[in-house]
């Protein structure tokens, strides 16, 4: 975050793009000056990125934590800046500021089992997360990797998801939630999924991230094998414009997502989770 005034952003350039699916795309900054010690960040954090002319929106973070050099965005095109964005090339620039908010507990899930469940975009700000346990790997038991999507064509990161099933012993699970004949995986809604990992739920801490729907339903299936609420931690979105709390756009309840959150244990949010018009 810039020490000086938050609001104000840094100025870098992309240095590389990549189109993930149809709609969702990925963009790797660097600084213009290209000096600094990096930028640190952690799990779960975002950044306001600021098309100048255009506007500004909060994005996920999804790089690599422990090589905060690169900073990586993944998300889709959805509105007037998101859609700019993703048309921007290689040695462009934008603003950034940040980063901004909470983020998942990885630290302090050390010495338990892991449930990672994600639908869809969900993935890119639970990556850092999954990157930062694998850098310490041998601190965590189990890492099961649940992650469901519309269609095999609106999966994302496939390729890593293959090697860190085998390279840093995760089991992961996949399904869509319609598929052409074919495709060899799982088909169904990726709640389904949860009731069929073998934990020890005392041990075990489980993240998510995805629409509301479907989190809310994960963190019934969750009670079903028995993680508490207080073990369960979600990201939340909403329409993020300061950044700091002032402007109230994001507040959420008694809570500001962009401080308090993105990242909230469950227990904090149950009462008022799924409740329209809060």
């Amino acid at each position: 975050m810039n020490p000086v005034n938050p609001m104000l952003p840094e100025v870098f350039k992309i240095r590389r793009s990549a189109q993930n699916t149809e709609d969702v795309f990925t963009l790797e900054l660097e600084r213009k000056n290209g000096g600094g010690a990096g930028f640190p960040f952690k799990p779960g954090q975002f950044n306001m990125l600021y098309v100048f002319g255009v506007g500004e929106v909060p994005i996920s973070i999804s790089g690599d934590p422990t090589r905060p050099h690169s900073l990586v965005h993944t998300t889709r095109a959805v509105g007037t800046v998101t859609r700019t964005l993703c048309q921007l090339k290689p040695g462009d620039e934008m603003g950034v500021r940040g980063p901004f908010g909470t983020s998942w507990p990885v630290e302090e899930a050390e010495g338990n089992d892991i449930v990672i469940v994600t639908g869809g975009i969900g993935l890119a700000p639970l990556r850092p997360a999954l990157y930062q346990m694998f850098a310490r790997r041998e601190r965590y038991g189990k890492i099961y990797l649940l992650y469901g999507a519309r269609s095999p064509g609106d999966l994302l990161y496939m390729d890593e998801v293959g090697l860190w099933q085998h390279q840093y012993r995760i089991e992961t699970r996949v399904t869509v939630d319609a598929a052409r004949r074919d495709w060899k995986g799982n088909v169904g809604v990726v709640t389904h999924l949860v009731g069929k990992i073998s934990i020890d739920p005392v041990h075990t801490m489980a993240f998510i991230c995805g629409p509301e729907i479907m989190m809310r339903f994960t963190r019934v299936e969750l009670t079903r094998i028995g993680v508490s609420p207080d073990r369960t931690f979600i990201s939340m979105e909403r329409n993020m414009k300061c950044a700091v709390g002032f402007c109230g756009h994001c507040q959420y309840g008694p809570h500001f997502i962009c401080k308090d959150g993105p990242v909230f244990r469950f227990d904090r949010i149950q009462n008022i989770f799924g409740r329209r018009e809060i």
